[in-house]
């Protein structure tokens, strides 16, 4: 009894123990995502005073070319009167002489000289150009933005994880390196056991480590590719015969098609605009927040996610080179270390 006792409070010490360290760690983690934080939006406010700046020299460099041409404009018009005036005085002493062929040629002299230019097409702005306001905001907001994905891609290469293929879940036609790094298709058939965790109709190859719990990220290159699909998905999904990659069915997926068609598989599929061809992308899930989200990481920008999913068991990493495409699309899937973002 008093074993169980003593065993009782040293458990109940080995909690408060426990409950303080996690505290401490959650105490330093917050004292870093402040500083993360702050460090962010000083850039975020540094990138809107420069935008500021940037927006008022142009309207300055308008407002002084603005000034030159009405100067220019004033002076054209100042030599026009003045040849007007003197026209007019010629006139004037024309209409008193007697010598009336003198007049017709003199007069017709005076109307062959240069014409003047329609005045009333000539208009001069008064109020600045919005399209310069929009220019500089959407400037200001691709910068944002870049710098925000920037912070989220850095956050969440911490959960960096090492992805290995799965030889036992890829389709015949696809060959793997030996790391289990690469993959592509071989547009050969070989001969493998059909075991029940092989893919039969599609070029598709899971990853060997399945996640259940917590976050996991990876990237993948897809330079030279015209071609693939990549994401994740259920361990109890269908790999026998026809398969449709949507969420319900245990997909998260997205993909490239004819060299520059981006989709989200989320059923139904949705186009991604994409202004600069990936060629790493990240893939981040979150189990618990139901997340999973999809990164071009060279130029720092989100392409999708899927949210407030629900997984339940296993997820695997989800590759497919697609088709060879006559070698047209030859080139691996290659999953590569992380290169955390500075």
């Amino acid at each position: 009894m008093i074993q169980d006792t003593q065993q009782m409070i040293q458990d109940r010490i080995k909690k408060i123990q426990d409950v303080k360290h996690s505290a401490e760690v959650r105490k330093i983690n917050t004292e870093r995502e402040k500083a993360a934080r702050v460090e962010l939006f000083t850039d975020l406010i540094r990138s809107i005073e420069r935008c500021q700046t940037e927006l008022l020299e142009m309207m300055e460099e308008q407002q002084k070319a603005a000034e030159k041409q009405e100067e220019e404009l004033i002076e054209e018009l100042e030599q026009e009167i003045t040849e007007l005036k003197m026209r007019n005085t010629e006139l004037e002493q024309l209409s008193h002489t007697e010598d009336h062929l003198h007049l017709l040629q003199i007069y017709s002299s005076l109307c062959s000289s240069r014409n003047t230019r329609n005045w009333s097409e000539i208009s001069v702005k008064t109020d600045e150009s919005l399209e310069t306001l929009r220019r500089a905001l959407t400037k200001l907001q691709d910068s944002l933005q870049e710098k925000l994905t920037q912070t989220e891609l850095k956050r969440i290469q911490q959960y960096a994880v090492d992805v290995t293929l799965d030889p036992d879940t890829a389709h015949p036609d696809l060959i793997l390196s030996d790391d289990g790094k690469q993959v592509r298709d071989g547009d050969i058939r070989q001969k493998l056991p059909d075991k029940p965790e092989r893919f039969d109709r599609y070029s598709n190859v899971l990853g060997k480590e399945g996640f259940s719990s917590g976050r996991f990220y990876f990237e993948v290159q897809v330079k030279g590719k015209t071609d693939w699909t990549l994401g994740v998905a259920r361990e109890s999904i269908d790999r026998k015969g026809k398969i449709t990659l949507t969420p319900s069915n245990g997909y998260w997926t997205v993909w490239l098609r004819n060299e520059n068609e981006y989709w989200a598989c989320a059923g139904p599929r949705v186009s991604l605009c994409v202004r600069v061809k990936p060629q790493r992308v990240g893939v981040f899930v979150d189990y618990e927040e139901g997340l999973v989200s999809f990164y071009d990481v060279e130029s720092s920008s989100h392409l999708y996610s899927f949210t407030d999913q629900s997984f339940t068991g296993k997820l695997y990493p989800f590759f497919s080179p697609f088709l060879n495409a006559g070698d047209k699309n030859s080139t691996p899937l290659i999953i590569t270390p992380v290169k955390h973002n500075k």
